[in-house]
């Protein structure tokens, strides 16, 4: 099974030309139909391949990283299984290992968005957004806010699969000056017309099968498979075309995963 080819090949041979073809192998057979993750449903996985080849790469590389720790020495001898730091410590640095292998590892992002992208426009806890006026996308340095860096890749998906209308896709990695993991990755613009209120949130959210999680005061929801939370104006839209509101950021999350 080529998924069995490539953890062998990562752990006898790194981040080789060869594990690199067999990773690019793999992910070209989820693009093209041909094989799919089990953890996504169907609507998940179109969410996953609009995210790109370069999310897909990184993921395949986070389970190898979460499978090796898991079946280290300490796991093997039933000392428990490993904290979720340990998890993304090994993600983190495996996917930078395999970005750099690949060409996608940006060694000084500021410099090179702003020269390709535009200005930095926005900056917060989670995002650094670039923007050059009259282009359709932005792009964003985004850091991860979730347990493991693979879950923080299940959120892109997750988010592409709820909001198609804003999906993000990858473009590459880096470290801020801080040493936080940043995920890079491109979005469409959309035009603020105005903020949207507590009530079309709740509208837009409930059409996709989602609840209030707060006692209707609040801005977290929850269906049958997903957390979505960190639903506030500021991360939805009125979008200036469609005057429809519109997430552009959130955190969303598989349930009891």
């Amino acid at each position: 099974m080529l998924k069995d080819q490539i953890n062998i090949s990562i752990k006898d041979d790194g981040f080789s030309e060869h594990t690199l073809k067999l990773i690019d192998e793999y992910t070209n057979a989820i693009l093209n139909g041909r094989t799919n993750l089990t953890r996504f449903n169907q609507q998940e996985h179109a969410g996953l391949c609009t995210a790109g080849a370069s999310l897909i790469g990184a993921y395949v590389v986070c389970d190898y990283a979460r499978r090796s720790i898991e079946s280290g020495g300490d796991v093997a001898e039933s000392k428990g299984s490993p904290a979720n730091w340990e998890i993304d410590a090994k993600q983190e640095e495996l996917v930078q290992q395999w970005a750099k292998a690949k060409g996608l590892w940006f060694s000084n992002p500021e410099k090179l968005l702003t020269s390709v992208y535009g200005p930095m426009i926005a900056q917060g806890a989670e995002a650094k957004v670039y923007y050059k006026t009259g282009d359709t996308s932005v792009v964003k340095e985004r850091t991860s806010i979730y347990s493991t860096l693979s879950k923080a890749f299940e959120a892109i998906v997750l988010h592409n699969a709820l909001f198609p209308e804003t999906p993000m896709s990858v473009i590459g990695f880096t470290r801020d000056s801080d040493e936080l993991f940043r995920i890079i990755l491109t979005q469409p613009y959309i035009g603020c017309k105005r903020l949207a209120t507590k009530e079309e949130i709740d509208k837009m959210v409930a059409a996709k099968g989602f609840r209030d999680n707060y006692n209707g005061n609040g801005i977290n929801y929850i269906g049958d498979r997903l957390y979505l939370e960190d639903m506030h104006p500021a991360n939805v839209f009125i979008d200036t075309i469609s005057e429809q509101p519109i997430c552009i950021d959130c955190i969303v999350k598989f349930i009891n995963k």
